[in-house]
């Protein structure tokens, strides 16, 4: 993986820019710690920072390729899992490669197809391609969101990077937030609309779209969507068919020039990947890295709920034994979670998913000490149903996001300046503009149209947040984190399940469940679902209540203008309790909407944000 910065002026030479670009690409140092190098010209400057994965000598950025005196630039980030079959295709239609790199495949599918050459390729993808000739810019991004891309106009420049800081590190822009981000940070926070950036006039390219910037202006089009195909396999067929796709995604995945590795909690998903992964390597003559998280005393605190059922901890041990992987647990202590919470949030450029975030960015940074790639389980739940929303009548019910509810209750945190922000009727907007997407079949059932809503605002918004983390806490470590479950042929079979098939057995991700017997034992394929694990630890809640105090304590405190002081002194007194239900997902709970006000505030303070109001 690797991170790109731009910086387009169509009317003016900007050839003098090279300290700009330079600054820009040096915010990305993390994502690509092995190289960087620059493309300069009068009207492009772009900037790349490379993370070897595959051809150390060839895949060298930005590339430059010249067919019929016609000049093409890319700045790539992200990666192929069709090069071969791409560049079969590209050679018997005449073109020759002078690399085993799948950017040089990317840039010379760019040159055949246009703007069509995303309906070839199937891979992780955030990427530019600057035509010198024409005078024009073409950006896109994967069908599921996978690899971040930014962008901002100012006047008649376009700046784009792989991060809000990479755009913030150009003179141009300010850090500035007004009431639509702070109703972002507030009634969606972690999440964040399509296409939004929060900062004021920072835009995001929204999955699965690209971007034409030309002398015209900008042109954002969306060139893939889930679509409604009839099912008429039975369920043994359709689990074969998820085991094939599923076995083929994953073994594409592994392919790479530097060390791999795969987290496994012990739950269905990542234990599927790395049953996989462990056959494939074994073929090979190799053995498996495998990595687990855990926390410091989370044995002597933990507590079975309706999320969280069971602990990962012994399941992760014997599927390790299964696989025969080569095991590694990596504890995180309190004090270590907590302080990571600013290491997180400037990884993400916003406040995020609190310790959920802060536990996975020191879970990435030690996993990097031995390896450059790691294959992770996101996205099973979303497109095969595996959250307690997709069953509850309740939550199927519900005429909002269901991971979403409290948001009522978040508007009493707000100061009185903030309380006519509109939070739910924003909510309720993005919900309602979600809905209007969604496709259906004809003749389907009420039950059968809600099911698909479900899933569709899954793979639309909860997937995303989820994906976007990975991504953040991942690259902030120099880690390349890829998602099988992510692979868009596999996301469109399994949004045409019934559900009656997907929850085969009436259990949650039946289906897949079904499809892995013979892959996983029983034990691990029977097995409740259980999220991502958090700390129980009363220490870190201890922690995160004492800081949250001394933010309240002293008066320069930037988030003090944003919040109900008693409110939130209530929220201290009682370690998060007072907030009676989830704030966001299943596991954002007390100490975590505590952690999250603490990025708020830290972040508004190292990012020297101005709001403007």
């Amino acid at each position: 993986m690797c991170g790109i910065a731009g910086w387009l002026n169509l009317k003016s030479d900007i050839s003098k820019s090279d300290l700009i670009i330079a600054k820009m690409t040096k915010t990305l140092s993390k994502r690509g710690p092995d190289d960087e190098n620059y493309y300069i010209s009068r009207n492009a400057v772009l900037g790349h920072r490379r993370l070897i994965v595959v051809d150390p000598t060839g895949g060298a950025q930005p590339m430059c390729k010249t067919i019929r005196k016609d000049k093409y630039v890319i700045v790539y980030n992200g990666e192929l899992y069709n090069t071969e079959d791409l560049r079969k295709i590209l050679i018997e239609n005449g073109y020759s490669f002078g690399s085993y790199s799948d950017t040089e495949v990317l840039l010379t599918s760019y040159i055949h197809w246009g703007a069509d050459c995303v309906k070839y390729i199937n891979g992780i993808y955030a990427f530019a391609v600057w035509d010198e000739t024409k005078k024009n810019l073409f950006m896109a991004r994967d069908p599921l969101g996978v690899k971040p891309l930014f962008y901002t106009i100012k006047g008649d420049s376009l700046i784009f990077g792989s991060e809000i800081k990479t755009i913030l590190a150009h003179p141009f822009v300010r850090p500035s937030i007004d009431k639509q981000g702070l109703t972002e940070i507030f009634a969606l926070g972690p999440a964040r609309s399509l296409g939004s950036g929060v900062f004021k006039g920072i835009n995001e390219v929204p999955p699965a779209h690209y971007l034409f910037y030309n002398r015209d202006g900008v042109n954002l089009k969306e060139y893939w969507k889930l679509k409604c195909e009839p099912h008429y396999e039975d369920a043994k067929t359709t689990a074969e068919h998820v085991k094939s796709l599923l076995v083929d995604a994953i073994e594409r995945q592994l392919v790479a020039d530097v060390p791999v590795c795969t987290f496994l909690s012990g739950g269905l998903d990542s234990s599927a990947i790395s049953a996989v992964a462990s056959t494939y390597f074994q073929k090979q003559g190799g053995i498996l890295d495998t990595y687990a998280i855990d926390y410091e005393d989370n044995d002597k605190y933990f507590e079975s709920n309706e999320f969280e059922p069971t602990s990962d901890k012994f399941w992760a041990l014997e599927m390790s034994k299964f696989i025969n992987s080569n095991h590694n647990i990596v504890v995180n202590s309190s004090e270590d979670l907590a302080q990571a919470l600013v290491d997180s949030f400037k990884a993400n450029d916003l406040p995020g998913m609190a310790d959920i975030d802060s536990s996975l960015f020191l879970f990435c940074k030690d996993i990097r000490k031995n390896a450059t790639v790691a294959l992770s389980g996101e996205c099973a739940d979303e497109i095969f149903g595996g959250y307690p929303w997709y069953t509850r009548p309740e939550d199927i019910n519900a005429d909002t996001f269901p991971w979403s509810k409290s948001v009522g209750a978040r508007k009493q945190l707000l100061s009185n300046d903030l309380k006519s922000l509109d939070l739910e009727g924003y909510l309720r907007e993005e919900y309602q503009q979600t809905i209007k997407k969604v496709p259906y079949l004809d003749g389907e059932s009420k039950h059968e149209r809600r099911m698909r809503e479900l899933f569709y605002l899954n793979i639309k918004w909860f997937m995303i947040t989820l994906l976007n983390r990975k991504d953040r806490m991942s690259m902030g470590n120099s880690l390349e984190v890829r998602v099988p479950f992510a692979d868009y042929r596999l996301v469109e079979y399994a949004f045409n399940i019934p559900s009656a098939i997907k929850f085969y057995n009436n259990r949650e991700k039946g289906i897949l469940r079904e499809a892995l017997r013979g892959i996983l034992p029983n034990d691990i394929i029977d097995r409740k679902k259980s999220p991502y694990p958090k700390t129980h630890n009363p220490k870190y809640t201890q922690i995160v209540q004492q800081w949250m105090q001394r933010i309240m304590d002293d008066k320069s405190s930037p988030i003090l203008g944003l919040v109900d002081k008693k409110a939130i002194q209530t929220l201290i007194e009682t370690g998060g309790s007072s907030f009676k239900t989830p704030w966001f997902g299943q596991l954002m709970r007390g100490p975590q909407l505590l952690a999250y006000l603490i990025q708020v505030n830290e972040w508004l303070k190292e990012y020297k944000v101005s709001i403007e109001l």
